[in-house]
């Protein structure tokens, strides 16, 4: 090897580097060959500022971190696509990604610049002079070839050697095993010995190995110039080896020493201390089981202790106690197999509780509602149903005021049973014995017995409810509280969030202090600590004996009397605020929960109320089967109508709410009144009207006082004075504030049936607009009939009357008047007791005033009527003659004398001198249109003289009655006007 290394021509390190040279124009001429890449980098030799003598060809050692021209990748559809042509044909890329392949403009990038030939200037500039020097050396020196024409030649020598070896001998998969290759190398032709052809095979057989020989010599020879140009790099590779070699060694040498070093640091300076260590922590390890046993003895009295507490229905504590107990087995205690068991045994032990409290709530609730109903309204037993409901709410049993609401309408119904069955039994005239059922003897009731036993139901359902709501308070409190504890809870969280900051800066100054070697009080007094820091600090300085004896294991015995000992704190809290006490943080409800638990029961009290007015409706709906409320009497009625109305009031003070059920039944049975006691009145009325002869009545003292009463501005039924009435004599007629009314009988009536009506929406206020609407029938009803009776002259068959007088339409008028001036105070009294949304059904009295107004006109204008007639029938036969007064004029005096007569009492002042006015005027139309026949006229003669005295006898007869004096009769208007 050495001697093939110096004996042949293989170019040096200088040279062989040559072949890597890119500038040299030699390699346009002819491809070097590119040997594999060094496994080895070669070092520098000789002059290390040479450039000649660094490497040129790559590494993979060095040159893998690196990037070099071998690293370079070309995309083939960018290989492809020429720039310079501007269109192209339809080829594989555009059929392939579409023609927009083709004229796709590519956009400049934002972050290189835009290079123009101006950029190039100023190297032009400075390369030109050089390129001109360098043009004229290269001109005058001939260009020298660095290649040696040697090495050149026998590299073109080896290229054409290794062509003559075939190809097949090159191939990676060449192997003599396959049969084409092996035919290929050895043909079989040329060991066949059949023919006599064996001189000839003995030829080719030795030609063949000649040629494989010659095959052989031109690789090894390949192969040896390729290994005398390697071998700089072997002796390198091997000398380095060495040097290798001897730095392990020394390497070994001294890591040996520092070993020895470490081991006696070790002995002199680690072991004692690590030993120290080792030791504590052994102690820590015993302190630790030794509290983990403790805790084990704890756990294992949890099921007696469980027993104890609920033998004394203290739920509370047992689930407090199995609520720790199941956190200490899944956080302290995982893994021991003696309490494998116990989990589940808890488990069903809680489930058994649920089961007891349910339970328990039940007869509460039993207890508390069936106990005898008295004044005493306390809540029974207050602790006892605290811890209850704080149990219930523990285990998230929502549901439990459905119990009590159950309990509710059974003790509902066994109340109306004790009672009336208490009432019966006091009743001598009912035999329970003929009659079993309840209702039935319920029946046999009389009003006030009836009123009575209603009036006891209703003040024990007040109790009733009075203790229900007692109770439900009491509930909702606990419930509040709750909710209270989870707002304090979050607020509590949400101030430490914000303080988290301060305690890890607080933190970290602590640690780089402890680190420093100094003390925190050195650095910090208690002062200036922050409470957060405060506490902090106290947790670390703790011993480590403390450690096991945290807020989540219980690691002493006594730990048990918290749950033991609830009960003294229960004991201890009589009142809800004390429950505050027993309010741990596992209550998983949310407020959303307790909101509608708290609510729920609120609806519940409301239920109550529901529940008693339901059942009272029910008490009524029996007793009214045989129609007994539609027989009650005003007075009956109202005092039922008011009891009612009382428990109503109550049950909406108790419980906040109304309840419709009682009021619609109290409603349904005042329109069944109202229409029997409409009925009854229209009736009596009607049955007055048609025995009414219209003549003036007297007017007991009753009615007057009746009168007086709604003169002084309410209305209202004045009570019967026996005594004072026998003393007190009927007067004539009825004074109604100053005036004097002559009225029949009738009206008489029907002011006390007016009033009546008034009174009673004054004690049932729920009827107010129905007894408005039959008010106004009833006043219209009595307008229409005393019309057909007087006006219509119905009362001559009805009554049998002879004839209507003056006398009657005079008193039909007043009675009239009497009426117009008592509806403005029916409306006022009926404006106060409606809705403003009902004031529009006012409007009915001012239809019914209308109508009376028209029918007084009417009466009026009869009046004015018959004297007219009158009046036509006499004049028309006047004739002017004497004696004088003459005889028509008697007459007509006469009349008019009885016409004053008959009215005179009857209506007021005004009215008469207003009536007879308007008869006057009659009469002068009558005798001015007679003297206008018989051609008398006012000249002075004989006619009009006479004429003249009988007027002056007509004038002086009118001015003489009663309260017609001053009245201005204007006669002059009977004469024609001259033109």
């Amino acid at each position: 090897m050495a001697s093939s290394h110096s004996s042949s021509p293989v170019p040096q390190s200088n040279s062989s580097d040559a072949f890597f040279k890119k500038e040299m124009d030699a390699t346009k001429r002819f491809r070097p060959v590119q040997s594999l890449p060094d496994v080895c980098p070669k070092e520098p030799t000789g002059n290390v500022g040479d450039p000649n003598n660094l490497r040129d060809s790559p590494s993979l050692v060095v040159d893998q971190q690196r990037w070099t021209i071998y690293h370079s990748k070309v995309n083939l559809p960018a290989a492809l696509n020429d720039p310079r042509l501007a269109k192209r044909e339809s080829d594989f890329f555009t059929k392939t990604w579409g023609v927009d392949f083709v004229d796709t403009e590519v956009t400049p990038s934002f972050y290189l610049p835009q290079i123009t030939k101006e950029h190039f200037a100023l190297y032009q500039q400075e390369i030109a002079p050089r390129e001109k020097v360098h043009e004229r050396c290269k001109n005058i020196c001939t260009p020298k070839d660095p290649f040696d024409r040697t090495l050149l030649y026998t590299h073109d020598k080896s290229r054409t050697d290794l062509e003559q070896v075939p190809k097949i001998f090159m191939k990676p998969d060449f192997a003599l095993e396959d049969s084409l290759t092996f035919n290929a190398v050895l043909p079989w032709s040329h060991f066949s010995t059949a023919g006599g052809k064996g001189n000839r095979d003995a030829a080719s057989s030795r030609l063949l190995q000649e040629k494989l020989s010659h095959y052989l010599d031109i690789v090894e020879v390949n192969i040896a110039h390729q290994i005398s140009l390697r071998s700089e790099a072997f002796f390198h590779a091997m000398t380095s080896q060495h040097e290798l070699q001897d730095y392990l060694r020394k390497t070994s040498q001294a890591v040996k020493l520092l070993r020895e070093r470490i081991s006696k640091i070790d002995k002199v300076m680690c072991e004692g201390s690590l030993r120290v260590l080792r030791l504590s922590l052994t102690r820590n390890n015993c302190i630790k089981a030794y509290n983990k046993l403790k805790l084990m003895a704890t756990v294992h009295q949890t099921q007696p202790t469980v027993q104890l507490l609920l033998s004394t229905s203290e739920f509370v504590g047992a689930l407090d106690l199995i609520a720790t107990t199941q956190e200490v087995l899944q956080q302290e205690l995982q893994g021991i197999h003696s309490f494998r068991h116990l989990g589940s045994q808890l488990c069903e032990l809680e489930k058994l509780i649920d089961k007891m409290m349910i339970a328990e709530f039940s007869t509460y609730a039993r207890n508390d509602l069936n106990r005898p109903l008295e004044d005493d309204c306390h809540v029974l037993e207050e602790e006892r149903l605290v811890s209850l409901v704080f149990g219930l709410l523990k285990q998230r049993k929502l549901n439990f005021y459905e119990i009590y609401g159950d309990e509710m309408i059974i003790t509902a119904k066994n109340i109306i049973k004790q009672c009336v069955v208490n009432t019966v039994s006091q009743i001598e005239e009912i035999d329970t014995e003929v009659v079993v059922k309840l209702a039935d003897q319920m029946r046999m009731m009389n009003f006030p017995q009836w009123f009575d036993l209603l009036k006891t139901i209703f003040s024990k359902f007040t109790i009733f409810l009075k203790r229900i709501k007692a109770t439900l308070n009491t509930i909702r409190s606990v419930v509040f509280l709750v909710l209270d504890k989870n707002q304090k809870t979050r607020d509590l969280e949400d101030t430490l969030q914000k303080n988290s900051a301060k305690d890890s800066t607080v933190d970290t100054e602590v640690a780089y202090l402890t680190h420093e070697g100094m003390f925190i009080s050195d650095a910090f007094s208690e002062g200036e600590l922050p409470p957060a820091a405060a506490d902090t600090t106290s947790q670390r300085n703790t011993s480590p004996n403390s450690e096991p004896c945290s807020s989540d294991s219980v690691s002493e015995p006594e730990c048990t009397t918290d749950s033991s000992s609830s009960k003294e704190q229960t004991s201890s809290s009589g009142t809800p605020g004390g429950v505050e006490m027993m309010i741990s943080d596992d209550m998983k409800l949310t407020d959303l929960e307790l909101v509608r638990l708290a609510n729920n029961i609120q609806e519940l009290l409301y239920n109550a109320s529901d529940i008693c007015h339901d059942r009272s409706v029910k008490f009524l709906m029996i007793r009214a089967k045989d129609g007994f409320l539609e027989k009650l009497n005003s007075n009956e009625f109202v005092a039922l109508s008011r009891l009612m109305e009382g428990f109503i009031l109550d049950t909406e003070q108790i419980c906040g709410r109304k309840s419709m059920s009682l009021r619609g039944a109290l409603q349904s049975q005042a329109n069944r009144f109202v229409n029997r006691f409409h009925e009854e009145r229209k009736t009596k009325l009607s049955l007055l009207l048609d025995n009414e002869r219209w003549k003036q009545a007297e007017v007991p003292a009753e009615f007057q006082d009746l009168v007086d009463s709604v003169s002084d501005g309410r209305i209202s039924l004045p009570e019967k004075k026996q005594a004072a009435t026998e003393e007190r004599k009927p007067t004539e007629f009825l004074t109604v504030e100053g005036q004097k009314y002559a009225t029949v009988g009738t009206v008489l009536l029907l002011i006390r049936i007016i009033l009546e009506y008034c009174q009673c929406v004054d004690n049932i206020p729920s009827i107010a607009t129905d007894m408005l609407t039959r008010l106004s029938d009833l006043l219209k009803y009595f307008n229409s009939r005393s019309c057909q009776l007087v006006l219509g002259a119905g009362a001559l068959q009805v009554v049998g009357l002879k004839t209507i007088t003056t006398k009657n339409l005079a008193l039909s008028s007043r009675c009239l008047q009497l009426i117009v001036h008592y509806i403005p105070i029916i409306r006022a009294h009926f404006e106060a007791r409606l809705q403003p949304k009902q004031f529009s059904m006012l409007r009915h009295f001012d239809h019914i005033t209308k109508d009376y107004n028209d029918h007084i006109a009417e009466i009026s204008a009869k009046l004015v009527a018959i004297m007219d007639s009158l009046f036509d029938k006499l004049l028309s036969k006047y004739e002017v003659k004497a004696p004088v007064p003459s005889a028509c004029f008697r007459n007509i005096c006469k009349q008019m004398a009885k016409m004053h007569e008959a009215i005179y009492d009857l209506l007021p002042e005004e009215q008469t001198q207003t009536l007879f006015l308007r008869i006057n005027a009659s009469y002068k139309l009558h005798l001015k249109r007679q003297l206008a026949h018989l051609n008398v006229v006012n000249d002075g003669g004989p006619l009009n003289g006479l004429v003249t005295s009988d007027v002056a006898f007509y004038t002086g007869n009118l001015q003489a009655l009663k309260g017609l004096n001053n009245l201005d009769l204007n006669m002059a208007e009977i004469w024609e006007q001259k033109r």
